[in-house]
């Protein structure tokens, strides 16, 4: 019998060394750079603030992942909102809950 794991471990997200740079410029050349570049960079601040006091690349790593989603995601909410769709009529699970109590 063996110690060894039955499967193999998922390694974590690791961006690539010029990645922030090239997602930076990509943030720049947005429509929305005058609220996405402010937004990242102080993301990125906190998170490198982080990384000096616990020596963990781990939310440096999280910033550059959720704004690459955010920019590989926007087309996709652009279609929405220009398709017009009425969604003032959702419902609001929160208000939901409440009524329960």
């Amino acid at each position: 019998m063996s110690a060894q794991p039955d499967h193999a471990p998922v390694p974590p997200y690791a961006p690539a060394p010029g990645a922030p740079a090239e997602l930076l410029a990509q943030l720049r050349a947005d429509r929305r750079a005058a609220q996405w570049v402010p937004a990242f960079e102080r993301e990125w601040a906190a998170a490198l603030e982080e990384s000096r006091r616990t020596f963990s690349l781990a939310g440096l790593y999280e910033v550059v992942q959720d704004w690459q989603g955010r920019l590989a995601h926007a087309p996709a909410v652009d279609a929405f909102v220009a398709s017009g769709y009425d969604d003032s009529e959702f419902i609001d699970m929160a208000e939901l809950r409440g009524r329960r109590r």
